[in-house]
């Protein structure tokens, strides 16, 4: 469920007509509802409860600070993944015991900076970091709370590119050398070794995945309690699946998710811990663009759109579907019409769509790219010098820009000419 609704003919953000804040902060632009946030932020924390939990936001699928501020006010702590992440969620507010830093290749210099200013743990991926984190942590005369992530070797039938928890992956240590890594660790004074982490992928649309998964993270948590850890926490990372269509073909709800953790888990009597991102994200954001011309080719029509890859890399990056609509609701029983939605990019990449059923529509009417909050705005780019493209967060009747657009001075500014030229 989203807060994107119809009313009248027209497409609401809330109780905001989109075409309103088209005309105020000009397309394309993303905006963002929150009570979707806040809707999915809780479904989750729901799930979880009569459980020690923590649900951290994967901040990497959308990392404005307001949407931070909204959803750590409701109580979410923060997954980071680099230095910049972790001082955004500091810089939004989150108090450093909240945040969980995540991430293969973590510098000395990001881990002295989260050491400094608080750490609920850090997430490590390989005995090489380990090393790292120790001597930081020593060097600062203090003590480093890890968890160490273990690469369990199943398929989570999802993408290739966003598959974390098959050997071949390059994400955490092989389980079976678990028993040696967590000694090394151990033995380590700049160290307390306090969990397990586990991620095995983004997108996942069943639960058995996660079920296989989770079943050797309790066998693994009990072994190692044997070997004398004190395994307490269990941070079992995000990846649980959103709709980007509106079939029938849903993914798992949260409810089911966390009936599922409490089942393989739960007889533990550890900490859960859980990374969300694009589940709450993804739905609450729509990227609205402005057709610019309507161009008839050989055998197919086209829409050309100003948004583009540079903008919403996803169709181009991962072949994903996104639901297109038209901001203005078309009448009943309108026929539709056959399309290939594409930007202005000179790349044949930059298509959003082929073929797509659309009702008719002319220059300068307004569409909106659906399921666009998680992983639009986060990896946009200014390719072909285009300007990173506004953000807006929606309160109810109110909006405000939550990300300006930057001027191409701005943009071009930029740029240095060394003193030879």
């Amino acid at each position: 469920m989203d807060h994107f609704l119809y009313r009248d003919g027209a497409l609401f953000a809330e109780d905001v007509p989109v075409s309103e804040i088209a005309a105020a902060v000009g397309t394309p632009f993303y905006v963002y509802s929150t009570a979707t946030l806040l809707r999915h932020f809780q479904l989750f924390d729901d799930a979880l409860d009569g459980t020690d939990h923590l649900v951290c936001y994967a901040m990497k699928a959308a990392s404005n600070q307001a949407i931070l501020k909204t959803l750590a006010q409701a109580g979410a702590g923060m997954d980071v993944v680099s230095g910049g992440e972790y001082l955004r969620a500091k810089a939004a507010g989150v108090s450093g015991d909240k945040i969980v830093f995540s991430g293969v290749g973590k510098t000395a210099d990001e881990i002295r900076a989260a050491l400094t200013g608080g750490i609920r743990q850090f997430n490590v991926e390989s005995e090489p970091e380990m090393e790292v984190i120790n001597a930081v942590a020593l060097e600062l005369g203090t003590v480093a709370p890890i968890t160490v992530r273990v690469n369990p070797d199943v398929d989570a039938k999802t993408h290739a590119k966003i598959a974390t928890g098959k050997s071949e992956n390059k994400f955490g240590i092989p389980i079976a050398r678990a028993s040696e890594v967590y000694a090394h660790a151990a033995s380590l004074p700049g160290l307390e070794v306090i969990g397990i982490d586990v991620h095995i992928g983004s997108q996942l649309t069943e639960l058995e995945p996660f079920e296989l998964a989770y079943t050797k993270v309790a066998e693994l948590t009990e072994q190692l309690r044997a070997e004398g850890h004190n395994i307490r926490r269990l941070d079992l990372g995000g990846g649980l699946g959103i709709p980007y269509t509106r079939s029938n073909d849903a993914p798992p709800l949260p409810m089911e998710y966390g009936a599922l953790i409490k089942k393989t888990l739960g007889h533990l009597g550890c900490e859960i811990e859980i990374e969300p991102g694009r589940l709450i994200a993804g739905n609450a954001g729509l990227m609205v663009s402005k057709v610019i011309y309507v161009k008839s080719g050989e055998g197919r029509d086209f829409l050309i759109v100003d948004g583009a890859m540079n903008d919403l890399i996803r169709p181009a990056m991962y072949e994903a579907h996104h639901d297109i609509v038209a901001v203005q609701e078309p009448a009943a029983g309108v026929e539709q019409q056959a399309y290939d939605i594409v930007g202005p990019v000179c790349e044949s990449g930059d298509t959003f769509a082929k073929q797509r059923n659309m009702p008719p529509l002319k220059s300068g009417d307004l569409i909106a790219f659906r399921s666009a909050g998680a992983y639009g705005a986060v990896m946009a780019s200014e390719y072909n010098t285009r300007p990173l493209i506004p953000e807006v967060l929606v309160n109810g009747d109110q909006f405000a820009v939550i990300r300006e657009r930057p001027s191409f001075d701005e943009i071009i500014n930029r740029d240095t000419i060394p003193s030879w030229l």
